[in-house]
């Protein structure tokens, strides 16, 4: 297990309770919550900015992190992520951002330390770009674009 050094910004996550950690032996994901004081409305087609709290310095270049929705929320309520999945640079060290989006037509509350998201550790494989005329061999999809193998 990497250990991943993290940065209290607000004082309440250091409860036990509150602390991002994996729920479950088996969990790929760990919880992250809105670290707000009161209630925000996330109104039917808006999005809103959720601050957690916490910041992260990842260090290894060859670990970044992806910030997940929690499935739950999409399925049941509409709440996604508003950019679709977020990515953590090594190098970053802001505070975690959530960009929580309301697609359904019903008012959504998100609760002080509601979980809103999910962070997953992943492996990073920088590369470097070889630049050729043609390509040495031919794949089996070829040129093919989106949806070249049908329904």
């Amino acid at each position: 297990m990497k250990n991943i050094d993290i940065k209290i910004l607000n004082k309440n996550i250091k409860h036990k309770k509150l602390f991002p950690k994996y729920a479950t032996l088996g969990s790929a994901g760990i919880d992250l919550r809105a670290s707000i004081i009161s209630e925000i409305n996330i109104k039917p087609n808006h999005s809103y900015l959720f601050p957690t709290g916490i910041s992260i310095y990842i260090k290894d270049m060859s670990i970044g992190a992806i910030i997940l929705p929690r499935s739950g929320l999409g399925h049941k309520y509409g709440i996604i992520l508003g950019n679709s999945v977020g990515l953590i640079d090594s190098d970053y060290q802001g505070e975690i951002m959530i960009s929580l989006w309301n697609r359904s037509c019903n008012n959504y509350l998100i609760h002080p330390y509601d979980r809103i998201a999910q962070i997953v550790f992943i492996k990073i494989e920088q590369v470097k770009f070889n630049v050729v005329q043609s390509f040495s061999d031919q794949s089996v999809r070829g040129k093919s674009g989106f949806g070249h193998t049908g329904q």
